[in-house]
C-alpha cells in the first residue's frame, strides 16, 4: 500500500485525516472550554435579533419583516425558530451583541471570512488563525483543539497543532483490519505518525455514532469536550447563510438547525456547560432593505451570540445606530458600532482568566481594545 492508497483507505474507513500532513494534539491545560460556531455565508442579524420597535424596520424589510418571536426587551425580539436559545436567554445563559462587525468593510465572502478567522485588519494580512494563537496563551497539557469540519478551518491553522473530525455515514471498519494496518505501518516513519494521529482522533470520538446533522454534530463536539484529556477549544462550521432569495424560509431552516445544534451542546455537555462559552458569529451581515427577489444582499454589521452556563446573560448588548437611511453604513447596511474582535477578546479573557490586553495583542495585534466586562459570573 503506497501513500495514496493509505489516504484513500483511511478516508473510506471513516478516520479523520483532515489535518494532513501530521494530525496531532495541541495543548491547553484548562478545565474551561470555548466553542466558536462560524456562520459562513453572512447571516442576517436583523431578522435573527429583530429590532421590531425601530420605526424604519418594517419599511425597509417589507414582506421580509418578522412580526413574531420572543420579545427580549423594548426594542428587540428573537426569531421564533430559536426556541432553545430563547429559553437560555430567559435563564440568563445567552446574550446577543447587535450591530457588530469585524474590521472588514467590503463584501467578499472569502476576504471577509479570512479577516474573521485570522484576526487581521485586512484580508490575507496574517497567515495563521486567532484560535490557533489562543492556544499559545494557554498552559500546555494533554488536551487539544478540534474542528468539527471536513478540514481544519483558517481560525485553527498555525504553529500549534490542531485536529479536525467530521462524522461519516460509512459503516464501521472491523477492528481486525485496523489492527493489521497499524502493524503494517508500525515501522514506517512517514505513514505511522499519520495513522496514529488518525486513530487517536477516532478513539476520542468514541461510540457517539454522530450523524451529519445539527444534533449529531452537537453531540459529537460535546463528547470530545467532555473527555478528561480531550480538547478544550472547538470550532464548528455551519454553512448556507447567504440568503439572496427566499430568505424567510431559508433563514428559518438555518436558525432551526443552529438552535438544534445549541440544544445538543447544552444537553450533552452536562456539568461542563457551566465551564463553557460559545460564540456564534458571521463574516458580515446583510442589507437593511430587502432586495427584489425576496432576500437581502451582502451587508456589514450583524448579530453575534454568546452562550454558556455561567454567562451573565439575558441582555442585548448594543450601541444601536438606528435604521433611518441617514444612520445606515453607506446608506444601505446596518452601521457597525461594536468591533467583533473586542467581543472575542472580552469573551476569551473572561472564560480563561487571561489579561485582556495580552489577548488583544496576541490575537488581533491591537493592544488597545474596548473590553466588555461582566460577561460571565465570577
Amino acid at each position: 500500500m503506497n501513500r495514496r492508497d493509505f489516504i484513500r483507505f483511511a478516508a473510506l474507513s471513516g478516520l479523520s485525516l483532515a489535518g494532513l500532513p501530521g494530525i496531532s494534539f495541541a495543548s491547553a491545560n484548562t478545565d474551561n472550554r470555548f466553542i466558536f460556531i462560524i456562520q459562513r455565508g453572512a447571516a442576517d442579524g436583523l431578522n435573527t435579533v429583530i429590532p421590531y420597535a425601530d420605526p424604519a424596520y418594517q419599511q425597509l424589510r417589507g414582506a421580509l419583516a418578522i412580526n413574531e418571536g420572543t420579545k427580549l426587551d423594548g426594542l428587540f425580539a428573537l426569531h421564533p425558530a430559536l426556541k432553545t436559545t430563547a429559553n437560555l436567554y430567559q435563564n440568563k445563559q445567552a446574550m446577543f451583541v447587535h450591530a457588530v462587525a469585524s474590521p472588514y468593510r467590503s463584501r467578499s465572502h472569502f476576504d471577509a471570512q479570512n479577516v474573521l478567522e485570522t484576526g487581521g485588519q485586512s484580508a490575507y494580512q496574517l497567515k495563521d488563525g486567532w484560535l490557533n494563537r489562543l492556544l499559545g496563551l494557554l498552559p500546555p497539557a494533554a488536551s487539544d483543539a478540534i474542528a468539527i469540519a471536513p478540514s481544519i478551518p483558517m481560525a485553527l491553522r498555525g504553529e500549534k497543532s490542531a485536529n479536525a473530525f467530521a462524522p461519516t455515514n460509512l459503516r464501521d471498519t472491523p477492528d481486525d483490519l485496523l489492527l493489521r494496518v497499524s502493524e503494517l505501518y508500525a515501522q514506517d516513519s512517514q505513514l505511522n505518525p499519520l495513522w496514529t494521529s488518525a486513530m487517536e482522533a477516532n478513539d476520542l470520538a468514541g461510540d457517539t455514532k454522530a450523524k451529519r446533522n445539527p444534533a449529531g454534530i452537537g453531540k459529537l463536539a460535546a463528547e470530545f469536550l467532555n473527555k478528561e484529556h480531550g480538547p478544550r477549544i472547538a470550532m464548528i462550521e455551519t454553512n448556507g447563510w447567504d440568503t439572496h432569495s427566499n430568505q424567510n424560509n431559508r433563514l428559518k431552516r438555518q436558525l432551526t438547525s443552529l438552535d438544534t445544534l445549541i440544544n445538543a451542546l447544552h444537553k450533552h455537555l452536562g456539568a461542563n456547560w457551566q465551564k463553557t462559552t460559545i460564540l456564534v458569529a458571521t463574516e458580515f451581515g446583510r442589507t437593511a432593505a430587502a432586495n427584489g427577489t425576496g432576500g437581502t444582499d451582502h451587508g456589514t454589521a450583524s448579530t453575534a451570540m454568546l452562550l454558556g452556563g455561567d454567562l451573565n446573560g439575558g441582555r442585548v448588548l448594543t450601541d444601536w445606530p438606528g435604521l433611518q437611511k441617514s444612520n445606515l453604513y453607506q446608506q444601505r447596511d446596518l452601521q457597525p458600532t461594536t468591533n467583533l474582535n473586542d467581543l472575542i477578546t472580552s469573551a476569551l479573557s473572561a472564560r480563561f482568566g487571561l489579561d485582556s490586553q495580552r489577548v488583544a495583542s496576541k490575537l488581533f495585534l491591537q493592544p488597545k481594545q474596548k473590553i466588555i466586562t461582566d460577561l460571565i459570573h465570577s
